[in-house]
């Protein structure tokens, strides 16, 4: 090629075009898929890459159509295709024409890795998912303060809910600080009491634009929240471990928008139609009430409610008659017993038999009463207890009865 020869930058890039198609030829390339995008016109966008370097491939839609599976970020792929040049963009690719799974790719690997260790923690349990505030006050978004995301959310929320509160915490959604700032930020909303409910997400990407929201800081600030959390990253395909740990998952960030704002449209039509059917529901039975009682004027009425009242009021005196009488009767008998009990008490006290004139006799060597006369002898000391004082006695004699045989 002449090197004084002026070309225009069309004709230079055929000639590279020309030069890398002719010298490469049919290709096999095995790389990590990502950046994946597919097209309004049916194509697949996106970029091969391993640790050291990157590529730019398309596959058109005829070759898709016979695809097996659905291409995602971060699946190992091997290509069949050329070498090309997009003039457009001044970049080369690969035009693939055929592909296939080689495996798992190694952040979808570390990823995965690190799902089984977290979910073996418990912290993407289905009981550790609070319930998400259907009315909530105050709504905080973890994302960043530039990103579509962020205006999408905003203004559904104005448009569902324009009373509802917003509390913006700004953070980087990409980048090797940002998991920890987003973590930060969940961490202050919680210390600060600042909203009813996060939602910390951003907007689509490829895979390792995701990946803060699959950091374990960010995974664990969601799991700890005692605010609930609405995980809303990327478009409905993209996933994050967030998701996981998350209260509930959202497809996009408009999505959650919409999913933490009750409809204030469709809440004043749920409350005016539940007006209504109360209105009617209480004008139906009223005229039902009117209905049955028009054929009763009010001394029929009357007469009717002393019919029902009147028995019921005279069985109430009778009962309370013979509970009176039974009462009476029972406190008289109890009267009659403790009279009767009494008496048996007093007959039995040994004063009143002293009161008679009865004396106690006991044999002052024992202290035992001396019964019959046969217990003493002549001579032996006794004791006398009349009513008042002690007497002291010596027997002189002592004639016991004979008993005749009968």
């Amino acid at each position: 090629m002449d090197g004084s020869r002026k070309l225009t930058v069309s004709e230079l890039t055929d000639q590279i075009r020309a030069t890398l198609e002719n010298a490469f030829g049919p290709v096999i390339v095995e790389g990590e898929l990502s950046n994946c995008r597919p097209s309004s016109t049916g194509h697949l966008y996106f970029t091969l890459k391993d640790s050291g370097a990157a590529i730019s491939a398309v596959m058109f839609k005829n070759q898709l159509r016979n695809l097996g599976f659905e291409p995602r970020d971060g699946m190992l792929l091997r290509v069949h295709g050329h070498i090309s040049v997009y003039a457009q963009r001044g970049s080369y690719q690969i035009i693939c024409e055929e592909m296939e799974e080689a495996g798992a790719g190694d952040i979808l690997a570390l990823l995965e890795k690190r799902k089984r260790a977290l979910a073996a923690e418990g912290l993407f349990d289905e009981d550790r998912k609070k319930p998400i505030p259907r009315f909530p006050r105050v709504v905080g978004v973890v994302s960043s303060p530039t990103g579509a995301a962020l205006r999408d959310i905003l203004n559904i929320l104005a448009r569902r809910a324009g009373g509802i509160g917003v509390v913006v915490l700004p953070a980087p959604v990409q980048g090797t600080e940002a998991a920890a700032i987003i973590a930060r930020r969940i961490e202050q909303a919680n210390q600060w009491k600042l909203a009813d409910v996060l939602i910390v997400g951003r907007g689509g990407g490829s895979l390792e634009d995701l990946l803060p929201f699959s950091e374990e800081a960010v995974v664990r600030a969601i799991a700890a929240s005692k605010i609930p959390v609405v995980s809303a990253v990327g478009h409905e395909i993209d996933w994050a471990l967030s998701d996981f740990a998350a209260d509930l998952r959202a497809p996009t960030p408009s999505a959650a928008a919409e999913l933490v704002s009750a409809n204030r449209a469709e809440i004043l039509e749920q409350v005016k139609r539940a007006g209504e059917i109360l209105r009617e529901t209480m004008d139906a039975r009223l005229d039902r009430a009117r209905l049955l009682i028009k054929p009763f004027g009010i001394e029929d009425l009357e007469y009717r409610f002393r019919g029902i009242l009147q028995p019921r009021l005279v069985r109430f005196d009778d009962a309370k008659e013979a509970l009176l009488e039974n009462l009476s009767e029972r406190i008289s008998d109890m009267r009659r017993r403790l009279e009767l009990a009494r008496v048996n008490i007093e007959a039995a006290n040994p004063r009143a038999i002293l009161e008679r004139g009865f004396s106690v006799v006991l044999r002052e060597k024992t202290g035992k009463v001396l019964r019959h006369a046969g217990e003493t002898k002549s001579g032996e000391r006794l004791i006398i207890r009349p009513l008042e004082g002690i007497i002291t006695a010596t027997t002189e004699t002592v004639e016991v009865p004979v008993l005749e045989d009968t």
